[in-house]
């Protein structure tokens, strides 16, 4: 089979290599699927240059979350071949879906949603499993509360804000030029700022009466989110969602404790397969009723796979990409 193969460290565009193959064999609780799209995801571009936590050994086939068509299954799996599903792939031991065909664990492995497509599945459950757990289970969010999304235009960034405006939130989108602003607006944002423009901070104070924001969802880190974490209301709770800028935010123990603030994070990994089911249920739902829509912006050919991801790491891509073999 085709497959794209990480086989050194460095950008993208260095250490992708396409070659042919074995098709891989499911283990015990793995089926195997025929990919239909595979999102593609900053960790991807990480993974290429060694600085992710989960990145494999050398060589490997990344590309966490795929679409596919059930075509083998390992010991204890009764999923039916020829069964449509969604998930996260076995990247971790090297097995991704930049690939004709690769490894998902059959508890990883859902429906589509009644309302996506199988490409726009590709790019749907890691960015809202890991918004849901953020704002829901970690952030505590609440109808009416103001939440700060950095990034807001990326393929975390932009489930956040759609998330959040569908429970009920007022949103701010925090992002970099016009052309992302104007995706958040259609997705949901109330209120947009340009981070470019000067301090997040009194920005995010200026659009509250002063009042500051009660969440903030950044996936971003670095001193955009030591910026953002200034204009946090009394109680207001900080997610730590990833690290897109290279590094994690800093924060003074001081500062959290005399707002009363809270530096929560957010991993999207380590649940059941019964509170997954219940997430996938709550945002199938919320699709089938509209409130969350496609944020897949563009279907990249699988032969400009390298290229997608440079443009990832190169922080030139507004929204979700899905790559499709």
């Amino acid at each position: 089979m085709r497959a794209w193969q990480v086989q050194g460290a460095g950008d993208p565009r260095d250490v992708l290599h396409l070659v042919d193959a074995e098709l891989p064999t499911p283990g015990p609780n793995e089926v195997r699927v025929r990919v239909t799209a595979a999102g593609v995801g900053l960790p991807d571009a990480f993974m290429c240059r060694g600085t992710y936590p989960l990145t494999p050994g050398l060589p490997f086939i990344p590309g966490q979350e795929v679409t596919g068509v059930v075509t083998a299954l390992g010991d204890g799996v009764d999923l039916p071949l020829g069964t449509e599903v969604m998930g996260v792939t076995q990247f971790v031991g090297g097995q991704g879906g930049f690939a004709e065909e690769c490894l998902l664990s059959a508890d990883g492995a859902f429906a589509v949603p009644d309302g996506l497509t199988s490409t726009e599945a590709a790019g749907f459950w890691i960015p809202h499993l890991t918004g849901w757990i953020g704002l829901v289970e970690r952030g505590g969010l609440q109808s009416g509360e103001v939440v700060a999304v950095l990034g807001a235009a990326g393929s975390s960034g932009i489930a956040a804000v759609q998330l959040a405006h569908a429970l009920g939130a007022r949103v701010i989108a925090v992002v970099s030029d016009d052309e992302r602003a104007a995706l958040c607006r259609v997705c949901g944002a109330d209120d947009i700022v340009d981070r470019t423009h000067g301090e997040l901070a009194p920005s995010l104070r200026a659009l509250t009466d002063e009042r500051g924001v009660d969440l903030v969802y950044d996936p971003v880190g670095g001193t955009i989110g030591e910026d953002a974490a200034r204009g946090m209301a009394r109680g207001g709770r900080f997610l730590a969602v990833g690290f897109a800028s290279g590094a994690w935010p800093s924060f003074a123990t001081h500062d959290l404790v005399i707002a009363n603030a809270s530096l929560v994070g957010v991993f999207a990994g380590r649940h059941t397969r019964a509170e997954l089911d219940a997430i996938h249920d709550a945002l199938a739902e919320l699709v089938r009723d509209g409130r969350l829509r496609n944020t897949v912006t563009e279907h990249v050919p699988f032969a400009q796979l390298p290229d997608a991801i440079q443009r990832m790491a190169d922080g030139r891509v507004v929204g979700k990409l899905v790559v499709v073999p």
